[in-house]
């Protein structure tokens, strides 16, 4: 059941004064780097004065424009020479963010995704298929280090080729897959499209799913048609990627663990904590980082902390499923507005199919949200009232959560393009 069970299971109190040791030592350790050198210096903070957890307010925040501006070594607190890897994230919206590791970084990254897995009952006789892309995206390799810790059989697919994948899951009797949510609903019509009824012809019985935020709507129907059960997952390649936060058998709430990172939720508009089981910004600090420890993190991520205990007996403070991004907030009339609202809605209404597309557009100076929804050919095919009928529920349905009303167009499957990475769900057109 239990990894590390004295870890995972260790009095509240303990793991605190776990932290707080950690803590101590990974600001020490931090202000051999550029960056925080000459912070600390500039704020007057000795790293000897962090005295106690509430002490961790006396550090400012570390943003993803800090680690941008310090490109590429500004955060680095080792000599090169200690380094083993680098990882990068994507840079989609900017320059990219580079991470570093010593081998001690990567044992430890690799220990708490292998006590992910194994809490999820992944064992040393599973075949385990990862279908997330290898190189610089942390997913990957991440995963792989950690089943290869678990004992598991790796098939590293990597991303991809579709028609492929559900080859290898047949002729080598995958147990377990490492999916995008958004690839995992695609995959679906490949399924059909071959002849090949994953509960029937495969031996799947567990997903991880990761990479980007969904609904608990998308993960039924993953669940449902694969016939396994879906862990989420959640980590960024700041905190070193995959295995920040994982979800127990019973699947409320992801366990964050604590004894890696240390765990705050802010107000973004004032910065200051919010009450516990309030909804806020996830900030997260490295513990046992050697090459680049980051302090105070801003992660961009929504959520809050479940209150109480888990059945399953760990003691590391869950984190609800994540909500969306500060920066990925859409404002629309004055409205704030997430992707995953939308998707929340659009999974819930029969006959809508498994990809959307949000686009936003200006007629003057208003601005207009129009929302291309794939739905069953069968609505194309037959009286056109029943389509009609289906536009305006999706409508209405969309109007009364988000407050505003877009303009729904209905396309038939397969209309929209297809990601095999992160989905895309935004198109902004608008001119600023």
């Amino acid at each position: 059941m239990y990894w590390e069970e004295a870890i995972e299971t260790m009095p509240r109190e303990k793991l605190e004064a776990l932290q707080l040791e950690r803590l101590k030592k990974s600001v020490e350790k931090a202000s051999g780097s550029i960056f925080y050198g000459d912070l600390f210096k500039k704020i007057g903070l000795d790293p000897k004065g962090i005295t106690s957890l509430e002490d961790i307010r006396k550090i400012p925040f570390t943003t993803k424009d800090d680690l941008r501006e310090h490109w590429p070594y500004g955060f680095l607190a080792v000599p090169k020479d200690d380094l083993v890897r680098m990882h990068s994230s994507s840079g989609t919206t900017g320059r990219a963010t580079v991470i570093f590791h010593t081998q001690s970084d990567i044992d430890e990254w690799t220990n708490i995704v292998a006590r992910s897995m194994y809490m999820t009952g992944m064992r040393r006789s599973d075949v385990f298929q990862n279908m997330m892309t290898y190189g610089l995206f942390t997913g990957g390799l991440g995963f792989h280090y950690g089943a290869e810790k678990v004992g598991a059989l790796i098939i590293p697919a990597g991303s991809g080729n579709s028609k492929r994948q559900i080859q290898l899951m047949q002729d080598f009797g995958t147990t377990t897959i490492h999916i995008i949510p958004s690839y995992a609903l695609h995959l679906t019509s490949v399924f059909e499209e071959v002849g090949v009824d994953p509960r029937r012809d495969t031996q799947l019985t567990r997903a991880f799913l990761g990479a980007e935020p969904h609904s608990e709507k998308t993960r039924k129907k993953i669940e449902e048609f694969y016939g396994v059960k879906a862990y989420n997952s959640y980590g960024l390649s700041e905190m070193d990627g995959p295995g920040v936060a994982f979800e127990c058998p019973h699947q409320n709430g992801m366990h964050l663990w604590e004894d890696n990172f240390i765990l705050e939720i802010i107000n973004p508009d004032t910065m200051e904590p919010v009450a516990e089981g309030e909804e806020g910004e996830m900030v997260l600090t490295t513990l046992l980082r050697e090459g680049m420890p980051i302090l105070r993190y801003r992660t961009k991520d929504l959520t809050r902390v479940i209150p109480g205990p888990c059945e399953c007996g760990r003691v590391h403070r869950r984190i609800e499923r994540i909500k969306g991004r500060t920066d990925d907030m859409l404002i629309l009339k004055g409205v704030n507005i997430f992707p995953i609202q939308i998707e929340k809605k659009l999974m819930d209404i029969p006959g809508v199919g498994t990809n959307f597309l949000i686009i936003l557009e200006r007629e003057g100076f208003n601005d207009l949200m129009i929302v291309r929804v794939e739905v069953g050919r069968e609505f194309f095919s037959g009286d056109l009232k029943q389509l009609e009928a289906l536009r305006r529920r999706i409508v209405e349905e969309l109007k009364s959560d988000i407050l505003i009303t877009p303009k729904v167009e209905l396309v038939e499957p397969g209309a929209l393009p297809k990601s095999e990475g992160k989905a895309v769900r935004v198109v902004d057109n608008r001119e600023d």
